[in-house]
């Protein structure tokens, strides 16, 4: 057990964040995660209302341990999730990618734990202003949504814990209990993990795109599309595309037709490596293995307390 203002504000008994990953992040990753003394997330950003409700009832099933729900801002149809998180009483929330000022006071009105995903010093400050109760800084090295400034965590850390009093919580890069102490050394109370998630049996995302995941190597992703939302992608043909739109001086509508709708859904989801969008960090490179997300935790707070116990030694 570690213990400090993460654990003591998520009532968990290790500071590790499973992320709330689109197409990934379904009732079974969440469970798991919570039920090994993390906390699991469900990612509500792919879900239709009455999904998210089923996914959040079956976890309160799975689950007797606190467990959250992870909805991006710039949702279209936001208003019936949040209904849901505050009709089922979800403990914690996460927000990111939208201003944390527009749903933070009335998620803690209703006794929601609030913490929103930053990717700069400006974006903390105005979380904490909006009155969070925690943030999660993320470096580009991450999958899905991030900076356009290319912070990578081991710079963003250090200037975020400077410039909050809030607990601070790591993104990006972290496939380790050895980046774990890394990012902890930095300031950092805790991690938030993505992408070594995904190479789990209990990640609803598809089994092509696990697979993919696990024969990744450096290099095998790239920060794109920062025009409409930087994301990180795994090279496919898809990807290829966007090299070619960019190589043309494509506009930013030509880019957002080449997306489309349901690009990320037909890759992770429906297993299309062809034509869908693959989101995944950069620490996909690191993953080579399909284990339980119990295991993933075990491991990680087991590397955690070697390499902290072998410190004194180094050098």
């Amino acid at each position: 057990m570690i213990d400090n203002r993460v654990t003591e504000l998520f009532n968990i008994q290790y500071p590790i964040i499973q992320a709330g990953m689109l197409w990934t992040s379904g009732w079974r990753l969440a469970a798991a995660v919570s039920n090994a003394g993390g906390l699991g997330l469900i990612g509500a950003g792919s879900m239709y209302p009455e999904v998210l409700l089923e996914h959040i009832q079956k976890c309160k099933k799975a689950t007797s341990r606190p467990f959250g729900v992870n909805i991006p801002l710039l949702y279209p149809d936001i208003e019936p999730l949040m209904e849901i998180v505050v009709a089922e009483k979800v403990p914690i929330v996460f927000t990111a990618a939208g201003n944390p000022k527009l749903w933070t006071a009335h998620l803690k009105s209703h006794g929601c734990i609030v913490v929103h995903v930053v990717s700069s010093v400006q974006f903390a400050l105005k979380a904490q202003a909006a009155g969070v109760d925690a943030i999660v800084a993320e470096g580009f090295e991450a999958g899905g949504h991030n900076g356009r400034e290319e912070t990578t965590t081991m710079t963003l850390i250090p200037l975020v814990k400077k410039a909050i009093h809030l607990p601070l919580i790591a993104a990006g890069g972290i496939g380790s209990g050895a980046a774990m102490l890394a990012a902890m050394a930095l300031g950092a109370e805790g991690v938030q993990v993505g992408s070594r998630f995904v190479a789990t049996p209990e990640a609803s995302s598809h089994p092509n795109f696990k697979e993919a995941v696990l024969n990744a190597e450096q290099g095998s992703t790239v920060l794109s599309l920062k025009e409409l939302t930087p994301v990180r992608l795994l090279k496919n043909p898809f990807y290829e595309k966007i090299q070619e739109l960019y190589a043309q001086g494509a506009s930013v509508e030509e880019l957002r037709q080449l997306l489309g709708r349901g690009r990320a859904k037909k890759g992770m989801f429906e297993g299309d490596l062809v034509e869908g969008e693959l989101e995944i960090g950069q620490v996909a490179a690191q993953i080579n293995t399909l284990v339980p997300a119990a295991d993933i935790v075990k491991a990680f707070i087991e590397d955690y307390n070697a390499k902290l116990s072998a410190l004194p030694s180094i050098g």
